[in-house]
């Protein structure tokens, strides 16, 4: 480890300086040892399987529940919190049952992207300053950044497990720089959230089965990123025209009349992205998909996992108008896309009709989970597998 030789104060000064010019929104620090309580929090999510398949949260547990672990040589934290506040209520989309919901944050540029450039320039700095190593996270690797910023200062964790500002809301970003140099901490905030439970009851699904405690196996967002799989049936009707992430318990947060509209413009919803039709995500093929979400944290669940998304979307719509699209991929080489066209197709159509439909369909199909779905269609099966 080379030594970290600064004046604290004035490279805190610089550090503030640069943060704002690279387009961060807040900026605090805090100690390595300042999260005492989240290894236990963290062992009791994965003890209860509420991690759902993200293994790698149980195969990162001992690194990601202590930063002095994940880098023995750290002395600092510098949190960084980048606003990307809508300008308007994205739960307005929800009733426009022909229409796509994607999460604010996925609707422009991946934040990774956005963000990590401007970490390493503010950490080039440090180490020019300064001296010393540095090491910068955006969210992939097995950093706590939630309680991190809340240490620091940047606001609290509230009770949908999400970061809460006084001047933000929850619309925040967060990136992380470990640095050797020895900074003097912020104050940690304290939890305002009081009595409200408007982020628990917004939740469609019932993921929160306490305050502050998240069951990621009931949540859209995981449901709809993070899950290989079908969508297990009891989560579809919930889900309606949600087909990438969810933002209902972010925007039902009271503080969030304090936040901001995004000033930055790669953080900004695209105009194709606002509200976007279902017939036309239903057209989608690979090539296509991988041109419209290009740049987009969309693009990384692949097109496969994305179309079973909108057929679920398709499906919730009563739209008679999908009717054909959504016909056309119950012949999709994916069995992923297959099933949920099948579940869509179940809903938009008369039993009869797609009993109909079934029949050939059925002696042609030889993967389990997809003929399930035409057999529970015709009322024939009781449960589908999920």
């Amino acid at each position: 480890m080379r030594t970290s030789t600064s004046d604290p104060g004035k490279l805190r000064a610089l550090i503030d300086r640069e943060a704002l010019r690279a387009g961060f929104d807040l900026c605090a620090v805090t100690s390595p040892d300042s999260i005492p309580k989240a290894p236990e929090r963290l062992a009791q999510f994965v003890d209860d399987g509420f991690h759902g398949s993200m293994e790698w949260i149980a195969e990162t547990l001992e690194r990601r529940a202590s930063p002095s672990v994940l880098w023995p040589d750290v002395r600092s934290i510098v949190v960084l919190a980048m606003n990307y506040g809508p300008d308007h209520d994205p739960r307005s989309i929800l009733s426009l049952r022909d229409r796509a919901a994607i999460s604010v944050y996925a609707r422009n540029r991946d934040y990774h992207d956005v963000m990590k450039g401007r970490l390493k320039e503010i950490a080039g700095k440090i180490v020019a300053r300064a001296g010393g190593d540095v090491k910068v996270f955006v969210d992939t690797a097995p950093v706590m950044e939630k309680p991190l910023a809340e240490a620091a200062g940047l606001g609290w964790q509230g009770k949908h497990t999400n970061l809460v500002s006084r001047s933000h809301g929850s619309w925040l970003f967060l990136g992380s720089i470990f640095t050797t140099a020895e900074l003097e901490p912020d104050t940690r905030d304290i939890d305002r959230c009081g009595s409200c439970r408007a982020c628990l009851d917004a939740c469609p699904t019932q993921a929160f089965p306490a305050p502050y405690r998240l069951d990621a196996r009931r949540c859209i967002s995981y449901l709809t990123i993070e899950n290989k799989g079908p969508i297990p049936p009891e989560f579809r009707a919930a889900m309606g025209n949600r087909i990438y992430g969810c933002d209902d318990c972010l925007a039902a947060c009271p503080w969030n009349k304090f936040a901001r509209t995004a000033s930055e413009a790669k953080l900004a919803a695209r105009a194709d992205l606002r509200e976007p039709r279902l017939a036309d995500l239903l057209k989608l093929d690979d090539p296509a998909f991988r041109i419209l979400f290009s740049g987009s944290p969309v693009k990384r669940i692949g097109r496969d996992r994305f179309m079973r998304n909108v057929l679920i979307a398709a499906g919730n719509s009563g739209e008679m108008g999908l009717v054909g699209a959504v016909r056309e991929l119950t012949r999709d080489p994916s069995p992923l896309v297959r099933g949920a066209a099948v579940w869509a197709l179940s809903r938009l159509v008369p039993q009869y009709e797609f009993s109909l439909l079934a029949q050939p369909a059925l002696r042609d199909e030889t993967d389990a989970d997809v003929r399930a779905e035409w057999m529970h269609g015709m009322g024939l099966a009781e449960k589908v597998r999920a």
